[in-house]
């Protein structure tokens, strides 16, 4: 045990030696400083955090349902998609317009993004034309009668998503 703890030693001696001869202290305390700089600086970094979504109560595929407060279009839903993804075919515009819409679940106030998905042909089911939080065009925002494909292959409108982004504050 006692010869394994001298060719530790001996080792240990001969890689610091190595390194002192070719590495300058200077050098040596701003790698070090650097590196304990950017290990400090990790928290900091962004991360996707999962964001708890609300309660869902009632039929997504109807006009009424919560989410469709300030939507102006056809239900991805009812063309082959859902309330967050685009129908088979289609590309989500990364261009949105907000609402906020209060969940009956919980009472609370919710952030909404509505995405159209582009593409194809209008779909043509579950038309709704909410504007409870409709602003006018000069707001682009917050205005639900813009033709939202910009940024898109292709122009054409096929329906809309409505994306639970985060709670909205209190006023």
């Amino acid at each position: 045990m006692n010869w394994l703890i001298k060719q530790l030693d001996r080792m240990t001696e001969s890689k610091t030696r190595t390194v002192a001869q070719s590495t300058g202290r200077r050098s040596f305390m701003g790698r070090l400083a650097m590196t304990l700089t950017g290990v400090s600086a990790l928290p900091l970094l962004p991360v996707a955090r999962a964001q708890q979504q609300p309660g869902e109560t009632g039929d997504p595929n109807s006009c009424d349902y919560w989410r469709y407060c300030a939507i102006d279009g056809f239900l991805c839903g009812c063309c082959g998609g859902s309330m967050n993804t685009c129908p088979p075919g289609t590309e989500m515009s990364p261009m949105t317009w907000l609402g906020t819409c209060q969940n009956p679940a919980d009472g609370k106030n919710y952030i909404i993004s509505y995405n159209d998905c582009c593409g194809k042909t209008s779909c043509g089911a579950c038309l709704c034309n909410r504007n409870e939080a409709d602003r006018p065009v000069y707001r682009p925002q917050a205005a639900n009668d813009i033709n939202w494909c910009i940024g898109t292959k292709h122009l054409t409108y096929n329906c809309s998503t409505a994306i639970v982004v985060g709670t909205a504050l209190e006023q």
